[in-house]
């Protein structure tokens, strides 16, 4: 998948839209938590402004329901900006009001606007037009770079496109970067190749799981969703999470693993629980004697030396979803043993974004990892096979 580069636009005097995800964690006292999601849009702020261009910037932040709430507002992240790009950035008051669009009419080269929270405007996640009208008319130029938001259909990312021809839009870096890397990983991996895939629910890893088995070596299961694998398998799993919805498409995966040769590894044993809470007493047991009213809220010790050992020819791994409730520390273990070992792999290791890199940074081991996704759900959808609605616009059209 080739994408429109933004190395290809003319920028030299223009009024740029960047849409970028500024979607970033914030304290009780409104501090910026984690900002790699900022530091990440970096390479394509400072190209621009290389071009003597000036710069609108538009993200969300957080869910303010389509109208204004000072708790969502973009401050925080105007002052990160500020420091990191080592220049004013001016914070509109709104989107499409006075307010903006004056701030954006009086633009001068080499200045960076800020619009407020896109999601303060009800049609954002309508994909309304005519808020996608009144947002490009702010500028000469489009170019998305917030991979985090591509697989919503909304006003800024894909409504926006239908106003700028092939000359005028563009993906930023760090979009052509996820988009590549996660095409290249599943489409021409170096084998073996493994995926490992947790999270809480088979539900909203069942498309990406029948998508991935055709393309991977190994496939190691952790996370609520083992249990219903588990279940079907005929295992005694207590009170632990399970989708009895989804127990014939569980029973569907691990025959499609075994017709394709795929190796299918669930945790042989699991850290229970008598309840969900940090406080709780736990112990070990295998995966066969959960007792009747215990939760599994982690893979256990046995587990994650199965995995080392299954892990350690492998030569990429994609993880997507933690291995346990790495939230509580008493729950996160077996998340913790399994980050250690992908990063000391000598893999080419791609983290899925979402709750996987939340983990990945909170242990120290980013910086080991290959690449890490700033999109949970967009990388789950690539996965999937799908094309994302913020990506089809920006793709290079083949001649017919």
């Amino acid at each position: 998948m080739k994408l429109l580069s933004i190395k290809n636009l003319d920028l030299e005097n223009k009024k740029v839209f960047i849409r970028c995800d500024f979607n970033v964690p914030l304290d009780e006292d409104k501090n910026i938590s984690d900002d790699r999601r900022i530091r990440s849009a970096l390479a394509t702020i400072n190209y621009c402004l290389d071009r003597d261009c000036s710069i609108i910037l538009a993200s969300h932040l957080g869910r303010p329901k389509g109208e204004f709430n000072p708790e969502y507002s973009l401050e925080p992240v105007a002052k990160r900006l500020h420091l990191l790009l080592k220049r004013d950035v001016i914070l509109a008051k709104d989107v499409v009001g006075e307010d903006a669009k004056q701030k954006a009419q009086d633009l001068k080269c080499g200045e960076v606007l800020l619009l407020e929270n896109l999601r303060f405007e009800e049609g954002e996640t309508k994909d309304d037009e005519a808020l996608a009208k009144e947002l490009a008319s702010m500028a000469e130029v489009y170019i998305n770079d917030a991979f985090g938001v591509s697989h919503r259909a909304h006003a800024s990312v894909h409504g926006i496109t239908k106003f700028f021809d092939a000359e005028h839009k563009a993906a930023g870096f760090l979009l052509d970067k996820e988009i590549n890397y996660f095409g290249k990983i599943v489409n021409n991996p170096t084998r073996p190749f493994a995926a490992i895939v947790g999270g809480s629910k088979v539900s909203g890893k069942l498309e990406a799981l029948i998508n991935l088995l055709p393309k991977v070596d190994k496939v190691f299961i952790g996370g609520g969703m083992a249990f219903t694998f588990l279940k079907q398998m005929g295992y005694n799993i207590g009170a632990s999470l399970v989708e009895d919805e989804l127990l014939e498409e569980a029973q569907c995966i691990m025959d499609k693993a075994k017709e394709l040769g795929v190796k299918f590894y669930l945790p042989v044993d699991v850290i229970v629980a008598e309840k969900f809470s940090e406080n709780a007493v736990s112990k070990i047991v295998t995966a066969q004697e959960i007792p009747d009213d215990w939760m599994g809220l982690d893979i256990g010790p046995a587990t994650v030396r199965l995995y080392r050992e299954a892990l350690n020819d492998v030569q990429t791994i994609l993880w997507n979803g933690p291995m346990g409730v790495y939230e509580m520390d008493k729950f996160a273990r077996g998340s913790s043993k399994v980050a250690h070992f992908v990063a000391d792999s000598y893999a080419t290791t791609v983290v899925g974004g979402g709750d996987t890199a939340d983990l990945v940074q909170r242990i120290g081991l980013d910086e080991d990892m290959s690449f890490i996704s700033t999109g949970g759900g967009a990388s789950l959808e690539l996965l999937e096979g799908k094309l994302l609605p913020g990506v089809e616009p920006l793709m290079v059209k083949k001649d017919a």
